[in-house]
């Protein structure tokens, strides 16, 4: 009894502490390719076998109901702690290799997401390459101002030269 309250302790500091969680189903797969998703998401995510009544209790203790229901069959959440996109990704990638992992649900932003939703955020462009745009538009706007900038002094000389040249003539 004691190991469980350990166990449920653990699950709830875990899921009270990620920025978002992702429920799979792992029916089938080896320990080796399980091995393989761990690696692949360890970055941003940890992957965590866990029983499925123990999973709930620890889950409705950190105020997350979104899995009562699907706590079905070999169930296995990635607690993310990095970058959501990624991880969403890695297990969308993992999937199509390994049909077996199914993505069930997940929870994000205090908000419950379906497995289509999981999906979509798979689909999302990753933090680096959304902030690498923002940061590519925000240049070529001060590349723009820069040069509107330059052009001012310019086209003031330019008029003072005409009108230098006019009282001249």
């Amino acid at each position: 009894m004691a190991t469980k309250d350990a166990t449920v302790a653990d699950l709830q500091k875990q899921f009270e502490e990620s920025s978002a969680v992702l429920l799979t189903e792992y029916r089938g797969l080896t320990v080796a390719e399980l091995r393989e998703l761990r690696n692949s998401i360890r970055e941003h995510a940890t992957y965590a076998v866990a029983k499925n009544t123990l999973t709930k209790i620890a889950a409705n203790k950190a105020g997350i109901t979104v899995f009562d229901d699907e706590l079905t069959g070999p169930s296995a959440l990635a607690f993310i702690h990095g970058d959501t996109v990624a991880v969403a990704k890695s297990l969308r990638d993992f999937a199509k290799a390994h049909p077996l992992l199914v993505v069930k649900a997940g929870y994000f932003d205090g908000k419950p997401l379906t497995a289509a939703e999981v999906g979509k955020l798979a689909d999302l462009e990753s933090r680096e390459v959304l902030l690498a745009k923002a940061a590519g538009a925000m240049k070529a706007s001060l590349i723009g101002a820069a040069q509107l900038f330059n052009a001012l002094p310019a086209k003031a000389a330019r008029g003072f030269g005409a009108l230098q040249e006019k009282q001249d003539a």
